[in-house]
């Protein structure tokens, strides 16, 4: 089984929630399957300071930050093929609402 994970960047408040994304890709390997992480390239909506909860008027590559997470093994969301996955998972946080959809803003 293969399983594509989209992240949203890295962070609770402007990206993918990282403990969440973390256990999420440990569980897909415990469970014998692999994974591809993949996440848009485009800036964020915003740059959040973690440690005071406000923006910091700063540019990040949504891209960039996710591969943090993936530990630079991840894709552009543009090269995901579908058909080359079983499941697909999108582990949460604010940036989900924000940099993969406009939720957050609509």
């Amino acid at each position: 089984r293969k399983v594509a994970v989209i992240l949203s960047g890295c962070g609770v408040y402007d990206g993918a929630e990282v403990h969440e994304s973390v256990l999420t890709l440990l569980g897909i390997e415990q469970q014998g399957a692999t994974y591809q992480c993949f996440a848009p390239d485009m800036n964020q909506h915003h740059v959040i300071n973690h440690l005071t909860g406000e923006d910091t008027g700063e540019q990040r590559n949504v891209l960039v930050e996710a591969a943090r997470i993936a530990r630079g093994d991840i894709e552009p969301l543009a090269a995901l093929k579908v058909a080359d996955f079983d499941a697909l998972i999108v582990p949460g946080g604010f940036g989900a609402a924000k940099n993969l959809s406009d939720f957050a803003f609509e």
